[in-house]
């Protein structure tokens, strides 16, 4: 059986059946999301004698977080300078680009701008220019209110930052590309693979001469099994799951958080020329109305953050009781509940009611009314935490120390703006695999 991925790349990936999932791989990457796909690639490129797949539990590439994000191409300025989120931000933008113009894919670089609404604010957006700059962000502009009239005409505020070569792009798209590239240089794509387990292989015992040893770890999913020297997990979302199914520990624990999107209605979207987006602020920086231009046309406001009730559901009737339950019962995400009680509370409320959330985008475009907007998509962010409640912000890899637990690399925590630094991140985690694997 096939399945056709749409999009650029147009090519079937084959599902997983006991009649065409080959048995025997040097490297495995379980994930078919941006991350797991340019890694697949970027591994494959430096070595092309070896035997790749990846293995992803739906019936296309991008099905999660990489095909329900706001398409953003990020610039890098959030990012504190000399960290690694700082550095492959801005060298992924750069990179990405690059991909885009040699492979055809569509994109629009039509910049941000960050706006200030008060006297905290602009204090907030100086210190910003500033980190920007620090990070090399190419070509960035503090702006008055009137140049905010010129970039933005709807727009309103005392200044703000422009970000030129801010831009967007249908990222679920550039991983279809990913695999295009993968498959075309010899590694296989398995669809509906659901791996449930990870097993040392009988023969890896062996002591004879050969290939006894050299498969020696079992990927077993709901009907089907390969053999791999090695293991790659870029599981998003199942992270901490996938890497305690090889004895992995239980943080940092994966935290899923839903965000909705308001839709502005077509006859208003000509009011928005660009990305238009808050200044953060530093307890909630990924929170705020943003106002996104999409590929399509259309124009995103938002997200909100709320608790999600399933890992992978995008629908208020979406629950999984177990996920909740193991959500609900983890001591870290218990301290940071109660910490932020009343913010979480403010949070589903507004969700519940446009109203409530008009006055947040009224600041910035007062033309906008609710009978101008309606609800849109809804993403789930893989946010990862430790014990303490205390949000993970760094990249988390884990491999073990004994068993088959020493040939499988998880990658738990590759933070926000995964989707912009992919290849930059690729080349990362291609590097920890040769220096853990030996490749």
């Amino acid at each position: 059986m096939k399945f056709t991925i749409t999009g650029s790349s147009n090519r079937c990936f084959s599902s997983s059946s006991s009649q065409n999932v080959s048995k025997e791989y040097d490297v495995v990457v379980v994930g078919g999301g941006i991350l797991g796909m340019a890694t697949a690639r970027e591994i494959l490129l430096r070595h092309p004698y070896l035997k790749m797949a990846v293995l992803e539990k739906e019936k296309d590439l991008a099905c999660h977080q990489t095909g329900h994000n706001s398409g953003v191409i990020h610039a890098g300025i959030y990012y504190k300078p000399g960290t690694l989120k700082a550095k492959l931000c801005v060298e992924g933008l750069n990179l990405a680009y690059k991909y885009f113009d040699e492979h055809s894919i569509p994109y629009k670089k039509c910049g941000k701008l960050i706006v200030a609404t008060d006297a905290v604010e602009e204090k907030r957006l100086h210190d910003l220019n500033e980190r920007g700059m620090k990070n090399g962000v190419k070509d960035l502009q503090m702006v008055s209110a009137s140049m905010i009239k010129e970039i933005e005409p709807h727009c309103q505020g005392i200044c703000g930052l422009w970000s030129p070569h801010t831009g967007i792009v249908d990222w679920a798209e550039v991983t279809r590309s990913y695999g295009k590239d993968f498959t075309e240089r010899g590694g296989k794509i398995h669809l509906h693979f659901k791996v449930t387990s990870f097993k040392e292989a009988a023969e890896s015992s062996l002591t004879s001469k050969g290939d006894g040893n050299k498969y020696s770890v079992s990927v077993h999913g709901k009907n089907d099994v390969v053999k791999a020297s090695y293991i790659l997990t870029c599981g998003g979302l199942q992270s901490d799951h996938l890497a305690q199914m090889s004895g992995g520990k239980v943080d940092p624990k994966i935290i899923p958080f839903r965000g909705e999107y308001l839709l502005l209605n077509p006859e208003k979207q000509h009011m928005i020329k660009g990305n238009i987006y808050p200044v953060p602020d530093p307890q909630f920086p990924f929170l705020g109305v943003h106002f996104t231009p999409r590929m399509d046309g259309s124009i995103w406001i938002g997200p909100n953050a709320v608790l999600a009730l399933k890992r992978e559901g995008y629908g208020w009737g979406d629950i999984n009781i177990k996920e909740l339950m193991d959500t609900l019962s983890y001591g870290g995400f218990r301290k940071m509940a109660l910490k932020n009680s009343i913010f979480g509370i403010s949070e589903m409320v507004k969700s519940a009611f446009i109203t409530l959330q008009l006055a947040g985008i009224k600041k910035f475009i007062p033309e906008i009314t609710a009978d101008d907007l309606s609800r849109g998509p809804t993403g789930v962010r893989a946010q990862a935490m430790d014990g303490s409640g205390m949000l993970v912000d760094d990249f988390v890899f884990e491999i073990g120390d004994k068993g088959i637990g020493k040939r499988i690399l998880h990658c738990r925590n590759a933070p926000s703006p995964g989707a912009t630094s992919s290849l930059a991140i690729a080349k990362m985690i291609a590097d920890k695999a040769e220096e853990e694997f030996r490749l």
